[in-house]
């Protein structure tokens, strides 16, 4: 039998605290952990702005997605975080710093909140504590993030986290539920050097 290989953070790496939430590790080998990833990606919220090369339909894709993401973890070219409350340790969503390009400093954020977590400005919390982990402890430079035009609470929480609108990208990501018609991309990003922003203030 294949052995699950354990999502863990390298010991130079913390999980970061802060916003009244815990961003801990997603774990491989637990079923909870892939209940949960399987419900966030079969949400229709998640479904109507995002459209993965492959989603994930039962348990047994989630586990893999999860093992996917450890293996990228351990090769230095993703992190992924389950978004939990710091006190309870309630799941409320994800965030990921992906995409991580060393020499250029490089990376892209991504997020989602399950839907008994939204309206309580979950997602701008784990920006916000995501963006300054990323920062410190990744030593990157530029922190990208995009978002389907029209995705206005997605818009909101970028720009609440000092992320600034750069453009829009023609076409840059599918359609929501098809891989053969695109759509329009709104680009924000956001520099080591830029001044963090005081706080959360409300929203997803």
């Amino acid at each position: 039998m294949a052995q699950t290989r354990m999502y863990t953070l390298a010991p130079a790496l913390t999980e970061p605290r802060g916003h009244a939430l815990h961003l801990r590790p997603w774990d491989a080998g637990s079923e909870e952990d892939a209940q949960t990833w399987l419900r966030g990606h079969l949400d229709p919220e998640f479904q109507r702005w995002n459209t993965p090369m492959r989603l994930w339909t039962d348990l047994g894709g989630a586990r893999e997605a999860l093992r996917a993401r450890a293996r990228d973890a351990a090769e230095g070219t993703s992190v992924s975080f389950r978004v939990t409350d710091a006190q309870s340790g309630t799941t409320l969503g994800h965030i990921g710093v992906g995409e991580i390009n060393r020499p250029l400093k490089l990376a892209r954020v991504g997020y989602w909140v399950l839907p008994e977590a939204r309206g309580q400005g979950v997602a701008t919390r784990a920006l916000l504590l995501a963006s300054r982990w990323a920062f410190a402890e990744l030593g990157l430079h530029r922190l990208e993030l995009g978002h389907a035009v029209g995705h206005d609470a997605s818009c909101r929480t970028a720009e609440r986290c000092g992320y600034a609108c750069e453009g829009t990208l023609r076409g840059a990501m599918f359609e929501a539920g098809r891989q053969d018609a695109f759509r329009d991309v709104h680009l924000h990003a956001r520099l080591a050097t830029d001044e963090e922003p005081a706080g959360p203030g409300g929203g997803r």
